[in-house]
């Protein structure tokens, strides 16, 4: 195979791997219905324990996006380094039991559930992940935990193609490797013929 097709056919493989870990990768999960925003806040830089929530935002929000696209997923990256690192998820307010016609709707307006009037429910309910020094798996975990949802389970399909690209990627590394020992002789043969053309006999 030659080189321009090769290299064609490592980036289709490659463009196949992004597009599988978009769908079945470590974030890939159902939220349920009653999440309504995912909101992420964190310094720009990662030292000051805030590396997790960087990985957490290029590592696993993409594919949690991608499974939930109605669920509102936003980003704070501040200037704040010593700053918090917050996950917090916004949930539906939940039904009433006992609805009264006679109770006037809550202003939708207040955000502080002190200020309410009382016999209403919040507008919304809101849950923080404190992700601040911790590993972006342990994040995942406990938002996995506290929204109670359901990791994307593989199709037949895409297992097959999973199988499939991992074969293909095994293969161009192959071919990588028979390459470069190609490479290696024809670098070792021009060295001889170089040599050979300078060292001609000098005359006496």
């Amino acid at each position: 195979m030659d080189v321009a097709r090769r290299m064609r056919k490592l980036k289709a493989v490659s463009l196949v791997v992004l597009l599988l870990d978009l769908r079945l990768g470590p974030g890939a999960a159902i939220l349920p219905n009653d999440v309504k925003k995912i909101h992420l806040q964190f310094a720009r830089k990662i030292n000051d324990g805030h590396f997790g929530a960087r990985k957490v935002w290029r590592k696993y929000l993409p594919s949690l996006k991608y499974h939930n696209p109605a669920i509102s997923m936003t980003v704070d990256r501040t200037v704040d380094q010593e700053g918090p690192a917050t996950l917090t998820v916004t949930f539906a307010p939940p039904p009433l039991k006992f609805p009264s016609p006679m109770v006037s709707p809550a202003p939708t307006s207040s955000t502080d559930p002190s200020t309410a009037p009382s016999g209403h429910e919040s507008a919304k309910r809101m849950k923080t992940i404190d992700m601040k020094h911790k590993h972006e798996s342990e994040i995942l975990s406990r938002l996995m935990e506290l929204t109670r949802a359901m990791p994307y389970e593989a199709s037949p399909d895409e297992e097959a193609e999973l199988r499939e690209v991992e074969d293909e990627k095994r293969r161009s590394e192959r071919d990588r490797e028979v390459q470069a020992r190609l490479n290696e002789v024809k670098r070792q043969e021009k060295a001889l013929l170089d040599q050979a053309r300078g060292g001609g006999v000098e005359a006496a």
